[in-house]
């Protein structure tokens, strides 16, 4: 787990869980712009992820891993005393989710990015085969192939992640079924997530999911106040893209507005 403090006076605190395969060094970029404007930043790499991926031929960790990690680093955040949001990009978005609505701590809002509902990049056809005999073959691994130009536009990105030592997307069967098990939950949950703020993103040409099953997750949670945003052209990890200083800007305006709306002043 790691902490960036806010250059000068802190108005906020933000804990960033990233996504399945990657880590938390790919949000360098998000982490600099963040404490520039006056928020601390706690994130880190959820369990086997980053340098333990190194050493992992295929991710194998139970999701419980992933939900004492992020409970972790929202109770390290509390300990600043600070109006508390939790940002999360696309599996890391859905762990979320179940963080807000599980967790008691109390959270000022949520920036979700990308959520895996449902994947429409799914790997071979060898995982769909091996559905019904998980518990048999869940230690067999595979390839989910999602590589950086499914995420990404941006050239830039190209060249800094092409080959990224800490990203991996090899799998376990049996990973992979309690991930799609686990989507499928959060999607069917009503009345489980806070009455919170949420500003919910999505790539109108994302590779990864269908964008469709957040926005309806979005709505039918019957929040009093959320904003659903789609950018044009942007693929899946909308940080990374072309587009992402609009974006950025556009994340910082939710939280400045909801810092507003509690008495802060921003």
């Amino acid at each position: 787990m790691w902490k960036w403090e806010a250059d000068g006076h802190a108005k906020a605190v933000i804990v960033i869980v990233h996504s399945a395969y990657e880590h938390h060094r790919r949000y360098a970029w998000l982490i600099e712009k963040f404490r520039v404007a006056g928020f601390h930043v706690i994130t880190g790499d959820l369990p086997g992820h980053g340098e333990e991926s190194k050493v992992k031929s295929a991710h194998d960790e139970y999701l419980k891993q992933y939900e004492k990690y992020i409970k972790l680093m929202i109770y390290e955040a509390t300990q600043y005393n600070l109006p508390l949001f939790i940002l999360g990009h696309g599996l890391g978005a859905t762990l979320a989710m179940y963080a807000v609505g599980e967790f008691k701590y109390e959270i000022a809002g949520a920036i979700l990015t990308s959520p895996w509902l449902h994947l429409q990049h799914q790997p071979s056809k060898f995982a769909a085969a091996l559905k019904g005999v998980s518990k048999i073959a869940g230690s067999f691994k595979m390839h989910h192939e999602m590589n950086t130009k499914l995420l990404s536009r941006s050239y830039e990105f190209y060249t800094e992640m092409g080959r990224d030592p800490y990203y991996n997307s090899n799998v376990t069967i049996r990973w992979y079924h309690d991930v799609q098990q686990f989507m499928k939950a959060i999607y069917q949950l009503e009345n489980h997530f806070k009455d919170i703020p949420v500003l919910m993103m999505n790539g109108k040409s994302d590779k990864i999911i269908d964008i469709q099953y957040n926005r309806q997750w979005l709505e039918k949670q019957k929040l009093s106040e959320y904003a659903y945003k789609e950018w044009a052209n942007c693929y899946h990890d909308l940080f990374q893209e072309p587009e992402r200083d609009l974006i950025y800007q556009y994340t910082e305006d939710f939280i400045l507005n909801r810092l507003r709306t509690i008495g802060y002043i921003v």
